[in-house]
C-alpha cells in the first residue's frame, strides 16, 4: 500500500529523499500544469513549479496536517506564481510580444469525434476564445477558476490555497464566471 501524501511529507521533514522523490513524481505534472495556467509561459511555469518543490523540501516540517497535503502544496505553488507575476509585470509590459505564448491552448483536451469540420472549427475557436478570456481574468480569479476546474478542488480547499475565506473564493469564482460569460456572449 502506497503511503499517503501527508505521511510522505512527514518523512520529507526528516529529510527522507526517497519520500521527496515520490511526492515530486506524484505532483510534478499537476504543479507544472497549474503554474502554466496561471503564468502562461512554459519556462516560468517550469521554474516556479521547481521552486515550489524546493520550498516543499525546506518547509515540510511546517506542514501541520491541518489540511490535506495537496492544499498546503498548492498554496505554496499559487503564492509563488502570484509573486512571480507581480515581480515580472513591468518586464512584460516593456517587452510585450503578443504572438509568443498565446498560441498554446488553455486546456489539453481530447475532442469528441466530429463528422462536420465546420463544427470542429467552431468548437476550437470557442476554446481558443475561452482560453483568451481566462488569460484576461485577474490573477486570483484565474487561480480560483483553474483550481476548481483543472484540479477539481472544493471551495474550502481553494480558500486554504489562496489564503482567503470561502466567501471570497465564491466571489472570485462568481466574478470570473460572470466575466467569462459576458466575454463569450460578445463573440
Amino acid at each position: 500500500m502506497e503511503p499517503s501524501d501527508e505521511v510522505l511529507c512527514e518523512r520529507v521533514a526528516r529529510r527522507d529523499e526517497a519520500a521527496f522523490d515520490l511526492l515530486v513524481s506524484r505532483y510534478q505534472e499537476r504543479a507544472y500544469r497549474l503554474a502554466w495556467s496561471i503564468l502562461r509561459n512554459s519556462e516560468d511555469a517550469r521554474d516556479v513549479s521547481q521552486d515550489a518543490f524546493i520550498r516543499l523540501f525546506e518547509a515540510a516540517g511546517s506542514f501541520g496536517g491541518r489540511s490535506k497535503f495537496s492544499t498546503w502544496f498548492y498554496r505554496i505553488l499559487v503564492n509563488l506564481c502570484l509573486d512571480h507575476k507581480r515581480k515580472h509585470r513591468w518586464w512584460k509590459l516593456w517587452a510585450r510580444d503578443d504572438g509568443d505564448e498565446r498560441s498554446e491552448p488553455l486546456l489539453e483536451r481530447q475532442p469528441a469525434p466530429v463528422t462536420d469540420p465546420v463544427d470542429k472549427l467552431s468548437a476550437e475557436r470557442t476554446m481558443k476564445d475561452l482560453g483568451a478570456a481566462v488569460d484576461r481574468l485577474a490573477p486570483r480569479q484565474r487561480a480560483a477558476v483553474l483550481l476548481r476546474v483543472q484540479e477539481d478542488m472544493a471551495t474550502y480547499d481553494i480558500a486554504r490555497v489562496l489564503k482567503c475565506s470561502e466567501a471570497t473564493v465564491r466571489v472570485h469564482l462568481h466574478r470570473a464566471l460572470a466575466t467569462l460569460k459576458k466575454t463569450m456572449e460578445k463573440r
